[in-house]
């Protein structure tokens, strides 16, 4: 069961040397900088799907990054901004149930009901908490703000949440993760079909990036072996400074292929469904620019399974204009090289392919 781990308190503490024991990937210092002005093109709109009488079944997207100030919120708001103005109805959630700021970042005041208001029950439905923002196609769910309470959530209170958000009637909903590696943080992650990582190049964002990764990644684990005795060595790798000699995620599979070769060979398989993407944020110099595909490179060898990069945001003034006057970005510098470069990102998502059954499968148990 669930409860088996503790439930809403953070996730052992790795050490500060990466998590897999391989390169260190440091931030770039190249002297030569890139040109603001400079985005590729953008191909040919893609129609909006016809509409539906029907309650629709959206694809979530989760927006994580492991630590704090790397834009997961303003790449979260433009996200939406973008989709919406594709037709697609979208509902942006924050998640961060310690310090919620998506509202802020699409230019509104707090809205009057929050998650907060949900999780106590003095609303019944979670569509009770969508504020309009102002974007045809698109409402906010936003944060809740009594977070002493929200981010210690009961497990039966956690389990309830996650369950009705999958269930919001829209064709996208875009979750805005918290930081930090607590359970509850990377359940709402794992909870997506899609996990997005926002890092930007500085030390101890990518250093926090694969911490996240690879708790999300063990998580994902332990929650798919469910009865199988198996599921012991997997609560122990969570500690990187176990005793049965766990350091990386090989020795994992190997361990639990030792005890269970079934087990073994099924882990196999549910590692393949993990597939993040990197989005790299604030990139200054070319070599920022290529750090998505170094840390993919990097995964790829010593987990074992792909993690692709779905784009590079470059560090724009317009961020900072928009902020200052408490202005969507993607609505007041939409042409801008970020503005650009994020709407990339959104027909990325727009583009992918919906999993296979089975990892919808996992997800929902």
């Amino acid at each position: 069961m669930d409860s088996e781990l503790k439930e809403g308190v953070d996730a052992p503490d790795n050490g500060s040397s990466l998590w897999f024991g391989g390169p260190e990937i440091s931030a770039a210092g190249a002297a030569v900088v890139l040109d603001a002005s400079i985005a590729p093109p953008l191909p040919a709109p893609i129609p909006a799907p016809a509409s539906r009488g029907a309650r629709r079944k959206g694809r979530i997207i989760a927006v994580g990054g492991g630590k704090g100030g790397v834009g997961k919120s303003l790449v979260t708001s433009s996200l939406g901004i973008s989709l919406a103005r594709h037709g697609r109805k979208v509902v942006v959630v924050d998640a961060d149930l310690g310090g919620a700021n998506l509202h802020t970042c699409l230019g509104l005041n707090s809205p009057e009901r929050t998650l907060s208001d949900f999780i106590n029950r003095r609303v019944a439905r979670i569509e009770d908490v969508i504020a309009e923002t102002g974007v045809a196609n698109l409402g906010l769910i936003s944060g809740a703000h009594d977070h002493l309470t929200a981010s210690n959530m009961k497990y039966f209170q956690k389990t309830r949440l996650l369950s009705r958000i999958s269930q919001v009637d829209a064709d996208i909903i875009l979750l805005d993760i918290g930081a930090g590696i607590s359970f509850n943080i990377v359940d709402f992650f794992l909870l997506a079909e899609q996990g997005i990582l926002v890092v930007i190049p500085e030390p101890s964002s990518i250093e926090n990036a694969y911490r996240f990764l690879k708790m999300s990644f063990y998580r994902h684990l332990w929650r798919s072996l469910k009865a199988s005795p198996a599921r012991k060595v997997v609560e122990e790798a969570m500690d990187q400074k176990n005793q049965v000699g766990i350091r990386t995620p090989f020795d994992l599979l190997e361990a639990v292929e030792r005890i269970d070769a079934a087990s073994g060979r099924f882990l196999k398989e549910k590692a393949l469904e993990f597939r993040p993407r990197l989005l790299v944020n604030q990139v200054r110099y070319p070599e920022d620019e290529r750090l998505g595909h170094s840390m993919s490179a990097v995964c790829r060898k010593h987990l074992g399974i792909d993690i692709d990069s779905i784009g590079a945001v470059g560090f724009d003034e317009s961020v900072w204009r928009a902020n200052r006057k408490k202005r969507p970005f993607m609505l007041d510098f939409p042409d801008s090289a970020a503005g650009r470069s994020l709407e990339q990102v959104a027909r990325a998502i727009l583009y992918a392919k919906a999993p296979p059954a089975a990892a919808k499968e996992a997800r929902a148990s």
